[in-house]
């Protein structure tokens, strides 16, 4: 299935909810692509061997909005959000327009976050290109980070206290779109200082603050991290990617992770998100739901339909749903 077919159906409405999970979820991080339309460099050619989940070489392969629904059927889904895919650099705007064209065609995803690097040259003209577009609603851009705790590059060329960095990022106000952030837990500090300094621009989390460490030194540090983030009202929290390298779902810790972050962040700042199909490198969408509901069994339902929905859609600006069975 190629985006040069033409329109079918809405995939999310022909998906069965044929599980004992009625509350509506929106997926609110996950990914698409097509090989044979764009170039993603770290899955043609330049496999990254310092990928954080370690091989990845299993998703080197297309995944369309027909793969994703197939791996989403069972539950009552009612929209998604694309988080850009590591589509080369000088076609970050072709593949907003690809996933423009994907919407159209299949109904998903629901809203756009696009890829720009706050250091590229072109930074403005890219960030004006998809805030053009009537389904971004914000960017995901990885600063420079360290290789782990306690070992520093503060204010280096692309990390987050370097002054074209943080130039191009107070452009995200401008044109109103929110910042994906996807550091490590040993930078969570560091982006709650970015967010203290740009209070109006709306920021998430991503993957609970990626805390790869599930020592008590580690989880001490990714608390800290998740604390100081808490602290700003204008940073909200995806819960999402629990798994360890080598394809490790570690059930026990990952619940405790779920509740912890939410414990920190609270109710109201939190949404639920797979980061499909980067996920199944260690287990499937159903893994993921069994771990988040024995985590949350003791939510109250109205808590549990923000976190599985209502907060995605008013962080993403998403409308037109359908929240009924």
């Amino acid at each position: 299935m190629t985006d040069k077919q033409p329109a079918s159906t809405n995939l999310l409405a022909g998906l069965r909810d044929c599980s004992d999970f009625p509350i509506p979820i929106i997926d609110a991080h996950h990914h698409l692509w097509d090989l044979s339309t764009g170039r993603y460099p770290s899955k043609q050619g330049h496999y990254d061997k310092s990928f954080f989940l370690g091989d990845y070489r299993k998703v080197c392969r297309d995944y369309q909005p027909a793969d994703l629904a197939q791996d989403l059927a069972g539950y009552h889904i009612i929209g998604t959000v694309h988080i850009q895919a590591g589509r080369d650099e000088s076609e970050q705007l072709a593949e907003t327009a690809w996933l423009e064209r994907m919407q159209a065609a299949f109904g998903l995803p629901s809203v756009i976050v696009g890829h720009v690097v706050f250091t590229q040259r072109n930074c403005a003209e890219i960030l004006a290109g998809h805030a053009a577009s009537p389904l971004v609603r914000g960017v995901r851009a990885k600063p420079v980070t360290s290789a782990g705790p306690g070992q520093s590059i503060r204010g280096a060329p692309g990390t987050m206290q370097d002054e074209a960095w943080l130039r191009n990022f107070s452009l995200l106000e401008r044109h109103n779109l929110s910042w994906d952030m996807r550091v490590p837990y040993w930078h969570l500090v560091e982006s709650a200082a970015v967010a203290a300094a740009f209070p109006r621009i709306r920021m998430v989390l991503n993957h609970a603050g990626l805390p790869l460490d599930r020592s008590e030194q580690g989880l001490s540090i990714w608390r800290a991290g998740l604390e100081a983030l808490a602290d700003q009202p204008n940073v909200v929290m995806k819960i999402s990617e629990l798994g360890l390298p080598n394809g490790v779902w570690d059930v026990p810790s990952n619940i405790q992770i779920v509740r912890e972050a939410v414990a920190i962040f609270g109710a109201d700042r939190v949404m639920f998100a797979s980061n499909l199909p980067v996920s199944t490198l260690s287990t499937d969408f159903a893994g993921i739901m069994s771990v988040m509901r024995e985590a949350l069994n003791k939510m109250p339902e109205a808590d549990l339909h923000k976190f599985f929905h209502q907060n995605a859609v008013k962080f993403y600006r998403i409308t037109g749903l359908s929240v009924g069975p």
